[in-house]
């Protein structure tokens, strides 16, 4: 994609799977990138990469608000999960509850501090695996399942309603570097580096709303990233 220069993004959740792809893309493409971690570890490996890395907590409100403040981003991307390197029923238990904590407080956090520092767009990831039993493919217009995702719809709501330029990326099951799995697993999937590419789009094209990120496989259906972002599922970062 074309250069961004003088633009700055915050990152939270930089040195996630999906994150640090990003940000090595937006690097590349001349962007400013202040990335969140909370491990001092992290902060070194975006470091060297180019980051400028801020230790912090999302649940520290008023610590990331001073962050997001002292950034002064144009986008703000949320990438921030709660899940465990590896996937088993045992460690997904007490995952699950962390993860839904994340989506509502944390997002809340994030919110008021993406508005806090006047960003223009705010652009934040879900699934797009919650949505209720019905006619396949799911478009973004489909309901979610608010039986078991009431934590996403949470989520989405607060990123829809904030005032900003809200952007919600449902993204499908993840495979690929640093995933759970190396090779499609699932309904829905998508390339980790293809998520990441969706998110770079969506911080500069499309209008703000809700899009579907994943591969065609007749479970959901993601036209509408493919029309107004240019999105494409077959996306792999240059190496």
């Amino acid at each position: 994609m074309a250069s961004r220069p003088n633009k700055s993004v915050f990152v939270a959740g930089a040195s996630g799977a999906i994150g640090s792809v990003l940000c090595k893309l937006l690097l590349a493409d001349g962007w400013r990138v202040v990335g969140t971690t909370r491990s001092t570890a992290n902060a070194s490996l975006l470091s060297v990469m180019g980051v400028e890395p801020v230790i912090v907590d999302v649940y520290d409100r008023h610590a990331l608000i001073r962050a997001t403040r002292a950034a002064q981003p144009d986008v703000v991307v949320h990438q921030l999960t709660d899940l465990p390197k590896t996937f088993n029923s045992e460690s997904m238990a007490a995952a699950r509850q962390r993860n839904a904590r994340m989506r509502e407080i944390g997002t809340d956090n994030l919110v008021a501090a993406s508005a806090a520092a006047k960003a223009k767009r705010l652009v934040a990831q879900s699934i797009a695996f919650a949505y209720a039993p019905g006619l396949r493919p799911y478009s973004e217009t489909a309901p979610l399942d608010l039986s078991t995702a009431s934590a996403v719809a949470k989520l989405e709501a607060l990123v829809l309603d904030c005032g900003l330029e809200g952007v919600i990326l449902r993204y499908g099951r993840l495979y690929g570097p640093r995933t759970w799995t190396e090779g499609p697993s699932g309904e829905a999937p998508v390339h980790v580096e293809a998520a990441a590419d969706a998110a770079r789009r969506a911080m500069t094209l499309g209008k703000p709303g809700t899009y579907n990120i994943a591969e065609e496989d007749g479970t959901v259906t993601s036209a509408k990233a493919r029309a107004e972002l240019g999105w494409n599922a077959d996306f792999r970062a240059a190496t």
